[in-house]
């Protein structure tokens, strides 16, 4: 049932995204081409997709719970695809036009506008994750033996960065 709820979700999605566009699929066929399209302004369709998207958080959640396996399975198929498609995008220099096309100020608004709140929340969240990742690392350290210090800046002092830094680096890869 789950998956004829998603899947009717993102036909209709599908189709008011092709009628906000004019798409003929949306309109009745190709036949209705040579006419003049009836497209709504962007602000209205703009409010719409908003007010939609606002509306489906249980949808969303429906559609997620008890997916975790299918997606595990299906993502690890496509990593092919997912290769493909970084060197793809390299070969374009997509990400590099990615950064132009945002700018400076568009990374800074978006980030100021919806960044502290998110941040704020996920770190709130990922305390129980950050506490199980960090503390193998925090184990290693703790067991570490360092070359003795030396007076502030001293090369012993880059040293003993340094065989930390090789540690941590070690514990990371396995190597």
């Amino acid at each position: 049932m789950k998956t004829i709820l998603t899947f009717a979700v993102v036909l209709l999605a599908i189709f008011a995204i092709a009628a906000l566009c004019g798409h003929p699929i949306a309109l009745g066929g190709v036949g209705m081409l040579g006419m003049a399209l009836a497209v709504k302004d962007a602000a209205t369709a703009g409010d719409k997709f908003v007010a939609r998207g606002q509306a489906a958080g249980a949808d969303y959640t429906n559609g997620v719970r008890g997916s975790g396996e299918r997606w595990k399975a299906n993502t690890k198929a496509g990593k092919d695809n997912w290769v493909q498609g970084v060197q793809e995008s390299i070969s374009r220099n997509a990400f590099e036009k990615g950064v132009d096309a945002a700018g400076a100020s568009g990374f800074e608004d978006r980030a100021i506008s919806v960044g502290p709140q998110r941040f704020a929340q996920g770190i709130g969240q990922a305390k129980a994750k950050w506490i199980a990742n960090t503390t193998p690392y925090l184990n290693m350290m703790a067991g570490l033996s360092l070359t003795p210090r030396g007076p502030k800046g001293s090369p012993q002092n880059q040293q003993r960065s340094a065989e930390v830094a090789t540690a941590n680096r070690r514990k990371k890869v396995g190597g």
